[in-house]
């Protein structure tokens, strides 16, 4: 449901046109805003003149970081961000409960008449408290409101001196706690001390090691010269036994052993391969001189011979040397690998000691470093004790307030009209988006579909008579320009020429229906034209009323056939070229005789006398007539009282009406206050009329002046 104001059509969706908008809304709604205002500027002003004075008293208060005394070396314990955390903290410690009981309870506020009725007396005083850290700074202000002026000064002061008594206090516990604590523990740990000392002494003793360090290094130092004399033995042990396989192989492939390399090093066999080679050397120089059986032939021959059986015997012992040298390094291997085991076995189980020896000598070194630890923190704790500093001090001491905090009545009053103006303006655009009724042009057309006709303007006159003949007897007025326009937009409606018959209706009763088919009926009689007024409400008729006719023979009297022509009901008004058919006597049965065939021979017999009937039916949401009657017309006027009729109420009506077949002409608004309520609506059109009123008033001077001559224009559009 949209219920902000719409631009008119043709003024656009800029920004002015939506800050005119506005105004408009405010200007609707002005005393509603000023209803608003008055009642907080009123409520403002008995708060500000009779709230009772509350004074503030403030003591200022430093907090600096908490560190040792002079005769420690330890440093502050606030440093970066811990140093936040210890001023938020002891902002905190400012406002607890226990503080603030022991406040109460030194200056006696459980009797003060602020706390006496209160369940929490603690929370009542703590919310008169107030911390307030000053900004870059170590400083904190304590302040303090109360009623009487000296009663906050005394809170605030008593709360920072129990305080800071209370910070010392705690500082001078933890220190002598401390210090017990580590006296406690420093004899604990020269107990676990001592027995570490102790236990390690009996495993030496138990296991015969006076000093197992160095008894490790000796036995290290002889497990490596074991394990490398049997590495060393295993290499010549593989050596002898490659050399003896390779002579093997040499004799079993027949060749001379003498010529084996490792044989052939041997001194002896060295020795008789130099005889050898002389003897040969000589017996191959003298067989060329002698036969065999020269003796110088036999005698080297034989020397030959003889050095090679040498050379052979001496091969051959060094070969069986050889086979005999494996053996013996085989021995020495398995020798040097005993030894070598004895020596890992002694490692072994000395570092099965050492395991043992090592756990309870770290033991030992734990248990002496945290003894010394001890006795140096136990030090340190007992010069702290002695030696306590204060890291608070008061800065200014609270003073009997001269003047009271609240309430500040300047601000108040200031207060109050700005929070009045801003809650009217926010009730204002509420309830403007609550308020849906018809009050535009755009409202009619875009919500209604229907096109719109015009607008009537507010007749200030109560007179029946003044407000249905207003434009007969005033023709210079707002309201009888806006029956022209209206009869201007009806007869450039599309098939203007069919429109005979006109129904005028409405959505309710009051809306002003039988004001616009009157005057209606006035304008269109004034171009010329045979009008006939009708009044076809049978219900609550009212055109007799206007036209000051008394107890006539009407409509309800030619339907229900007790009239027989129609000669007989129509009644000469007034007004030049209209006729008025009244309903007569109120009837019984409305609804039947409106839907009977004598109102369609009524109404086909008076379109044939006049150029123009228009019919006042009655509501839309009341009765089934209108409808009935509407069928039976060329086109119906629907008439709406300016913002009266929600939109959706006025939308049913309209649908009931187009659903039945009924051709609407279009909506007419009706009863615009233009000089007052409803001015910033339609200014332009005021100013429009005042402007076309004078041309209309100059003219009726005009026309007395020619010597009473008739003013045409009232008459003809």
């Amino acid at each position: 449901m949209e219920n902000s104001p719409r631009p008119v059509q043709g003024t656009g969706t800029d920004d002015a046109g939506k800050f005119r908008q506005y105004w408009h809304v405010l200007l609707e709604r002005r005393w509603l805003i000023v209803f608003i205002v008055v009642v907080c500027l009123t409520a403002g002003f008995i708060y500000a003149f009779r709230a009772t004075p509350i004074f503030e008293s403030g003591a200022r208060l430093e907090i600096n970081p908490e560190s040792a005394g002079v005769l420690s070396f330890r440093e502050g314990i606030a440093v970066g961000s811990k140093d936040q955390e210890y001023l938020q903290t002891q902002y905190r410690n400012l406002q607890s409960r226990s503080l603030i009981e022991k406040v109460i309870q030194k200056l006696k506020l459980d009797e003060d008449p602020r706390y006496k009725g209160a369940m929490d007396r603690a929370a009542a005083v703590n919310g008169d408290i107030t911390i307030s850290p000053m900004r870059l700074t170590r400083l904190v202000e304590v302040k303090v409101r109360h009623p009487v002026a000296s009663r906050s000064r005394d809170i605030a002061n008593t709360l920072v001196e129990i305080f800071i008594t209370d910070n010392q206090d705690q500082k001078s516990f933890r220190a002598l706690s401390g210090l017990r604590l580590l006296k406690q523990e420093q004899a604990t740990q020269e107990t676990e001390l001592t027995r570490a000392i102790q236990s390690l002494q009996d495993y030496r003793a138990k296991n015969g090691a006076v000093s197992l360090d160095q008894d490790v290094n000796v036995v290290y130092s002889g497990y490596r010269q074991a394990k490398e004399a049997f590495e060393l033995q295993r290499l010549r042990s593989e050596n002898s036994f490659r050399l003896a396989d390779e002579a093997q192989r040499w004799k079993t492939a027949g060749k001379d052993i003498a010529d084996f390399p490792e044989v052939a090093k041997d001194t002896s066999v060295a020795q008789i391969k130099v005889s050898l080679g002389t003897s040969l050397s000589q017996f191959a120089s003298i067989t060329n001189r002698y036969g065999p059986k020269h003796p110088q032939y036999k005698a080297l021959a034989s020397a030959v011979a003889s050095d090679r059986q040498k050379l052979q015997a001496e091969a051959l012992r060094a070969f069986n040397s050889m086979q005999a040298s494996v053996d013996l390094e085989k021995a020495n291997l398995e020798g040097a690998r005993k030894k070598a085991t004895e020596a890992e076995a002694e490692v072994n189980k000395l570092n099965d000691l050492k395991v043992n020896y090592d756990v309870l000598n770290r033991k030992k070194e734990r248990a002496e470093a945290m003894f010394q630890l001890i006795i140096a923190k136990t030090k340190e704790y007992d010069l702290s004790s002695k030696d306590v500093l204060q890291n608070m001090r008061v800065v200014d001491q609270a003073d009997i307030p001269v003047r009271p905090v609240k309430p500040n009545k300047p601000v108040i009053i200031v207060g109050s009209l700005i929070g009045g103006l801003l809650a009217g303006l926010a009730l204002a655009f509420f309830v403007n988006f609550l308020d849906d009724s018809v009050k535009s042009q755009e409202d009619v057309e875009v919500y209604l579909g229907l096109p719109f006709l015009g607008y009537v303007p507010n007749i200030k006159s109560t007179s029946v008579v003044e407000r249905d003949l207003q434009a007969h007897r005033h023709p210079t007025s707002g309201a009888a320009e806006g029956f022209r326009t209206l009869r201007a937009t009806v007869s450039l409606a599309r098939n203007a020429e069919r429109l005979r018959n006109i129904g005028v209706s409405s959505t309710i009763p009051s809306e002003g229906k039988s004001l616009v088919a009157s005057n209606f009926a006035i304008v269109t009689a004034q171009t010329g034209l045979r009008t006939l007024l009708v009044d076809a409400d049978l219900r609550r008729p009212s055109v007799h009323k206007a036209f000051q006719l008394k107890s006539p023979i009407g409509l309800s009297a030619y339907l229900s056939e007790r009239v027989h022509s129609i000669d007989e009901i129509v009644n000469t008004s007034e007004v030049p070229n209209l006729d008025v058919v009244c309903c007569g006597a109120t009837p019984s049965n409305p609804s039947e005789l409106i839907s009977s065939k004598r109102m369609l021979q009524f109404l086909e017999e008076v379109s044939s006398r006049y150029d123009r009937v228009i019919l006042d039916c009655p509501p839309v949401s009341a009765v089934a007539d209108p409808l009935v009657v509407g069928a039976m017309c060329d086109g119906m006027i629907f008439v709406t009282k300016f913002n009266k009729i929600r939109r959706e109420h006025a939308r049913r009506s309209v649908q009931r009406i187009t659903e039945a077949g009924i051709h609407v002409i279009g909506l007419v608004l009706n009863d615009i206050d233009f000089e007052g309520r409803d001015s910033y609506y339609y200014s332009y059109h005021y100013y429009q009329n005042r402007y076309y009123a004078s041309h209309y008033r100059s003219r009726g001077a005009a026309s007395e002046a020619g010597k009473g001559a008739k003013p045409t224009e009232q008459t003809k559009s």
